[in-house]
C-alpha cells in the first residue's frame, strides 16, 4: 500500500512539473492539493466537493458537515473545461468518493462561452465518471445567477436546464438546485444580501441557504 501510494505521488509531481511548464492553471493549488494528500490521504467512499471559488471559499464545509466525511477540493476561479481538461486525475479520481459534488461552469460562461457549451463540458465529464468512477454518485450543484454577472443570466439558465434534462432518469445523476434558493422571491432576482460585496461570492447566509439544500444529499 505505502508503495503504491508513493508511486502515486512522484507520477502525480512529474505530471504537474510537465504541466506547469506548459502553463497549467491554479498548478500551486493543485500542489498544495497533493502536499495535504501526503500527509495524510482521505479515506475512500469520502464525499467530495469540487469545482471552483465557490467550492474554495466555502472554508466551513467542512464544519458544516462535521460528522460526514468531507473532501473540499475547489480550484481558484476554475471552469468547467479546466476541471475536465486539467484536475480529474488530480482532485477527483484519486479519492474514490462515494459521493461528488460539483460546482462549475459559471466561470466558463463569463469568460464567453455558452450555456450550451457548459452543458456539453458536464456531458464529458459525466461520461469519464461513468468509466472511472461507476458506481460514484454524482450531483451537479446548479449554476448561480451572481449579481454581478447579469448579462450572463440567460446563458446560465440554459446550461442548468440542459444539465437538469441529461441527469433526468440517470440513477446515480442528480441534479441540486442551488439557484433558486438564493432569490429573492419578491423580485426573482439574485438576493444581494447574500453575497459578498463583490455580488460574485456567497457570504456566510449564502451558505446557509446552500447547506439547507445540500443537507438531504450529503448522507
Amino acid at each position: 500500500m505505502k508503495l503504491r501510494l508513493l508511486i502515486f505521488f512522484v507520477l502525480t509531481a512529474t505530471a504537474l512539473t510537465s504541466r506547469a511548464q506548459q502553463g497549467f492553471p491554479f498548478d500551486n493549488e493543485i500542489r498544495e492539493f497533493k502536499h495535504q494528500d501526503s500527509l495524510k490521504f482521505p479515506p475512500k467512499n469520502g464525499i467530495l466537493f469540487i469545482g471552483s471559488s465557490s467550492i474554495r471559499k466555502w472554508t466551513d464545509l467542512e464544519q458544516r458537515f462535521s460528522n460526514k466525511p468531507i473532501i473540499r477540493r475547489g480550484v481558484g476561479g476554475c471552469t468547467l473545461e479546466q476541471l475536465v481538461d486539467y484536475y480529474t486525475p488530480y482532485i477527483l479520481f484519486p479519492y474514490h468518493p462515494k459521493k461528488v459534488f460539483i460546482y462549475a461552469g459559471e466561470n466558463d460562461i463569463a469568460a464567453g462561452k455558452s450555456g450550451a457549451f457548459v452543458a456539453a463540458q458536464f456531458e464529458k465529464l459525466w461520461t469519464m465518471l461513468a468509466s472511472k468512477l461507476p458506481k460514484t454518485d454524482v450531483y451537479f450543484m446548479a449554476v448561480k445567477p451572481s449579481p454581478s454577472r447579469a448579462k450572463y443570466f440567460d446563458e446560465v439558465k440554459t446550461a442548468n436546464t440542459r444539465i437538469k434534462a441529461f441527469l433526468n432518469g440517470k440513477a446515480n445523476g442528480h441534479y441540486i438546485d442551488v439557484a433558486t434558493v438564493i432569490l429573492n422571491p419578491a423580485t426573482m432576482q439574485p438576493d444581494s444580501s447574500l453575497f459578498e460585496s463583490d455580488l460574485l461570492h456567497l457570504n456566510k447566509t449564502g451558505y446557509d441557504k446552500w447547506q439547507a439544500v445540500l443537507q438531504p444529499y450529503v448522507k
